[in-house]
C-alpha cells in the first residue's frame, strides 16, 4: 500500500523553530550549514526552479541528538529553502509511528526527508545519509543479520568508523546530499 502522511502535514514545526529550540550540538549544526556552498549553479537553479510548484511538501523525520543530523539536515535546509515549499520538520520522539513507516533496512534511521503531494501522498524519500556514506553500514547489516552475535558491535563499529571517514572533515559529502535530492526532486 502507497505510504500517506497527510495527517502529519502542518504538525511539525518549521526549520527555524527547530533550530531556535536546539539544545544539543547547535554550533555544529549550525557551522555545517554556514560551511555550504553550492558547488554547481545548474543545481541551485533546479532547486530555485522547484518555486514554480505548489504541489509539493516537505516532512523531515530527524532529532537534534542525532550526528547525521547535525551533518546533513543543515545541507537539506539551504537546499529545500530554495524550493519554496513547505517543510515540517518531524522530531522523532513525537512522531514515532511515522518513524515507524521509514525504516531504514529495519531500523529506524535519521534524517528521513519525505517528499509528499499535498494530499499526502508520498511521492518519494531521501535518508538518512547519502548513498556513499550509506554504503559501509549497508554492507554491514546485510554481512551481520544477527543482533546477538558475538562480534556484532565490534563490527558495527568499524562500519561507523568507515562512513565517518566517508563523511571526511570537509564539505565534499554536501554536494552528494545535493545531487540526490536533485535526482529526487526531478523524479515527482
Amino acid at each position: 500500500m502507497a505510504k500517506n502522511v497527510a495527517s502529519k502535514l502542518n504538525k511539525g514545526i518549521s526549520p527555524q523553530q527547530f533550530l531556535d529550540s536546539m539544545q544539543k550540538n547547535k554550533e555544529a549544526f549550525q557551522d555545517w550549514g554556514n560551511r555550504f556552498e553550492w558547488a554547481s549553479e545548474d543545481d541551485r537553479e533546479f532547486f530555485e526552479s522547484i518555486n514554480n510548484r505548489d504541489d509539493l511538501r516537505c516532512l523531515i523525520l530527524m532529532a537534534e541528538w542525532c550526528g547525521d543530523v547535525v551533518r546533513n539536515v543543515p545541507v537539506i535546509f539551504k537546499a529545500m529553502e530554495l524550493t519554496g515549499m513547505p517543510i515540517d520538520v518531524l522530531i522523532i520522539e513525537e512522531h514515532m509511528e511515522t518513524m515507524d513507516e521509514f525504516l531504514t533496512m529495519g531500523g529506524r534511521a535519521i534524517p528521513i526527508v519525505i517528499i509528499a503531494d499535498t494530499g499526502g501522498h508520498v511521492l518519494g524519500q531521501w535518508g538518512p545519509r547519502s548513498a556513499y556514506v550509506q554504503e559501509p553500514m549497508t554492507a554491514f547489516k546485510l554481512a551481520n543479520p544477527d543482533h546477538e552475535a558475538a562480534d556484532y558491535q565490534e563490527k558495527i563499529a568499524i562500519a561507523r568508523q568507515e562512513m565517518g571517514r566517508r563523511y571526511g572533515e570537509g564539505t565534499a559529502y554536501q554536494q552528494d546530499i545535493i545531487k540526490e535530492l536533485r535526482t529526487l526532486l526531478a523524479s515527482v
